[in-house]
């Protein structure tokens, strides 16, 4: 079993360290392999994502990532767009668990508004906003198999009243629900991001385009205390791509105060995908442990340091 790591930038480099800790340490017999990705690599090589990059991520079981910085450059290409439509990580899982709620946000991840379809100009820029039958039928068919191993209830985040693209995305997701017999309805994404966070019990599955989902987990961020709480796995038919949902945080890279449970939640995320389901739930209740007994960084009100949460959790695992 091979596992690539990836810090990327920022506080990825102090995130990513304390969850490959723990892949190590319960994944014994993997072989773990470094490879460097994002704007540092940029700023020395004047690439942030080479070909060979891409066929290091390619010759592994899973990778493990963390965060990149993507400056407002044009001569800049986002390195997660490369890799997701590279290794075609269509479905983008990003749950969202808390006191009471359980939400799995299923993204479309390789088209839409993040087409990467671009004409910049300095009177008129445009993004073209990609949505195709088959994009649309394999990420519902993924949250339809999510939903009947869960409450089978699948809510389609949408603006089909506004984005005409969209009617397309949700009757095929509609269409794809009846096929599966999961139970379905659809909400727009403005009012739908509303009420999850008002009431996020009533949810359990939720699919829709990628900038909504992207924008949706990130609102949801809020239910659990932060981004830096939040994992996300990005999965395709051939590889697996785990990260946590924030971003390489510049302001605070280098001061230690990161918090690493993002990471450490998609690490277990990265385990359950290898079967390892046991060492998965064992570091997320791990997590639950060290956070109740008042161990966490600042940004969820502690005093704690991103090693020192990390050790906290090492060592009741081990």
């Amino acid at each position: 079993m091979r596992i690539a790591i990836a810090p990327g930038d920022g506080i990825g480099k102090e995130v990513i360290p304390v969850a490959r800790r723990i892949l190590e340490m319960l994944l014994p017999g993997a072989e773990f392999f470094d490879v460097e990705l994002g704007y540092e690599k940029w700023k020395r090589t004047c690439s942030a994502c080479t070909d060979e990059d891409i066929g290091a991520l390619k010759d592994s079981d899973a990778i493990l990532f963390g965060a990149v910085t993507t400056p407002p450059d044009p001569c800049y290409s986002s390195v997660l767009l490369r890799i997701r439509k590279e290794l075609d990580l269509y479905a983008n899982l990003r749950p969202v668990c808390g006191d009471g709620f359980d939400i799995m946000i299923v993204r479309e991840n390789t088209e839409g508004l993040y087409s990467g379809i671009e004409e910049i100009g300095t009177e008129r820029s445009t993004t073209l906003r990609v949505v195709t039958r088959k994009g649309s039928e394999r990420i519902a068919r993924c949250a339809c198999g999510l939903a009947k191993e869960r409450r089978n209830s699948l809510v389609i985040g949408n603006k089909a009243n506004v984005l005409k693209s969209d009617v397309l995305f949700r009757d095929t997701c509609l269409s794809v629900a009846a096929e599966e017999g999961v139970s379905a309805r659809t909400a727009y994404i403005d009012a739908l991001t509303l009420d999850v966070l008002m009431h996020p019990a009533n949810y359990d599955v939720i699919v829709t385009t990628n900038i909504f989902g992207d924008i949706l987990s990130d609102a949801c961020g809020y239910l659990t205390g932060g981004l830096g709480m939040l994992p996300s796995a990005n999965i395709g038919e051939k590889y697996a791509f785990f990260e946590p949902v924030h971003g390489s945080a510049p302001d605070i890279a280098g001061k230690g105060i990161a918090n690493p449970i993002a990471a450490i939640r998609s690490a277990a995320m990265l385990l359950a995908h290898l079967g390892r389901t046991e060492e998965a739930e064992a570091v997320e209740d791990t997590v639950g442990f060290v956070l109740a007994a008042g161990i966490k960084t600042p940004d969820l009100g502690g005093d704690s340091s991103t090693e020192e949460v990390g050790e906290a959790v090492i060592k009741r695992l081990s």
